[in-house]
């Protein structure tokens, strides 16, 4: 869990660190497309990869999913990275929200509070007011959103469905959704730190992807949260050391309420886990 949270902060980094020609329909492209295309080719062999019992929802977990990236990388191409990966990370209490909407999963006045703690670290890095780069922030902030209702699809859908087939169709998505973007007017990468710097996106997001749902056989759904949580730190020190991103306390005050909301919603999950120890109902993958 701890090597798919580095290397997700190293696609990060490389998003960031792409030239300003590629734009985010360019980027999301050639990691969905991509990726679509070496899953098939692994698991085309064996049969139908995309057999599933839940076409719609696995649909509509695509979709969102998609969104969340497309929302994650405009973020990080517009504002400093460490303060995306803050927004980013309030996920967990919207996950907590859209559970509670979506499926009535009973939602604690703990879980309230988080939700209520991790608006307000946005509004902080938000600075209460339309400045800066707001489309930007609201980016950042999307991301969260739709990651947080991603993982109330994958919840369900991973009572039936492997984490595999649940993350081809995501690719299948994403590139359907970029591909109209990214041809209108598509940006080729010409050098060859241009190609390594693509590929590098391909294989890290691949890689952690898959590190982290092989992590997730191993260990419960909130301690992979709390390992995966460590991205921000991984991400914020790339920002802070190597790209000279400026730390301010509105930073340091948001992100600290938006991460801490996210550590206690999981850190809760521990005593219900405790108190239930075989409900396997409790894990869950965010692919």
């Amino acid at each position: 869990m701890l090597a798919s949270a580095f290397l997700f902060s190293v696609c990060d980094g490389l998003i960031k660190l792409m030239g300003p020609a590629f734009r985010t329909w360019d980027i999301a492209f050639y990691r969905f497309g991509f990726g679509l295309v070496i899953l098939v080719g692994i698991l085309g062999w064996k049969g139908n990869p995309f057999k599933t019992d839940n076409l719609k929802l696995m649909i509509i977990r695509g979709i969102t999913g998609s969104f969340a990236f497309l929302s994650l990388v405009t973020a990080i191409r517009l504002i400093p990275i460490s303060t995306t990966m803050v927004l980013f990370f309030s996920f967990p209490a919207f996950a907590a929200l859209f559970s509670f909407l979506i499926f009535g999963e009973r939602i604690s006045k703990g879980e309230i509070i988080c939700i209520l703690g991790a608006l307000l670290g946005a509004s902080i890095l938000f600075e209460y007011q339309i400045a800066g780069n707001l489309f930007g922030q609201a980016a950042g902030l999307l991301s969260g959103v739709f990651a947080g209702l991603t993982v109330c699809f994958i919840k369900r859908l991973r009572e039936t469905n492997g984490a595999v087939v649940i993350y081809l169709y995501f690719c299948l998505l994403g590139a359907l959704i970029s591909f109209p973007g990214f041809i209108s007017q598509p940006q080729l990468p010409r050098f060859g730190i241009e190609w390594l710097m693509t590929g590098g996106i391909v294989f890290t997001s691949m890689a952690a992807q898959l590190l982290m749902n092989q992590g997730f056989q191993y260990c419960k759904s909130w301690e992979g949260s709390l390992l995966l949580t460590s991205e921000v730190v991984f991400t914020s020190m790339l920002g802070i050391v190597f790209l000279g991103e400026m730390v301010s306390w509105r930073f340091g005050i948001g992100g600290l309420l938006i991460v801490g909301s996210a550590l206690f919603i999981n850190l809760a999950k521990v005593r219900k886990i405790s108190a239930h120890p075989g409900d396997e109902s409790q894990r869950v993958t965010i692919a």
